[in-house]
């Protein structure tokens, strides 16, 4: 539950995936207008949502009443996706997830971050994220840099 106590974070169902499809295209759009135009429909991202994102990662939603207003995918430990409704950005939503995730992962949570989304990296390195490395874009198709960010717990330690 978030602190207005109307949002709680489950996890996504099939069911869920035409509003996920939207959430991603939308915030996307509004969040990153860097990225080139989107090619792909709201069908073809719904499939990508039902037959790889909710098969592949543990998948949660953020539900405010009864709308999904927000979603996270974990693969492994690698958080592959975290994105909201744009209407809904800066109420904490993000931040329920994110702990929803941490969760999941107690040695520790990865993401890839644009170098140029500053909003981003500026709520994961608020959420305690180190830059592990950064990248001329060669591992992504959008072709832009990035960066890797982890989140490691205080309690886990590593022999360096």
């Amino acid at each position: 539950m978030s602190d207005d106590g109307k949002t709680r974070i489950r996890f996504a169902e099939e069911a869920d995936a035409a509003v996920i499809a939207r959430i991603h295209l939308t915030s996307r759009s509004a969040t990153m207008p860097y990225l080139p135009p989107q090619k792909r429909s709201h069908e073809q991202v719904t499939r990508w949502v039902q037959d790889v994102l909710l098969k592949l990662c543990r998948t949660w939603v953020a539900v405010r009443d009864t709308e999904i207003i927000g979603y996270a995918a974990l693969d492994g430990d690698m958080l592959e996706h975290l994105y909201l409704r744009p209407d809904v950005r800066r109420q904490g939503v993000g931040t329920l997830l994110l702990d929803e995730v941490r969760r999941h992962t107690p040695d520790g949570v990865s993401l890839h971050v644009f170098q140029q989304n500053t909003d981003a990296r500026a709520f994961y390195e608020s959420h305690g994220f180190t830059v592990l490395d950064t990248n001329d874009g060669e591992r992504n198709m959008e072709n832009l840099p990035d960066m890797t960010l982890r989140w490691t717990p205080s309690s886990v330690q590593y022999p360096y």
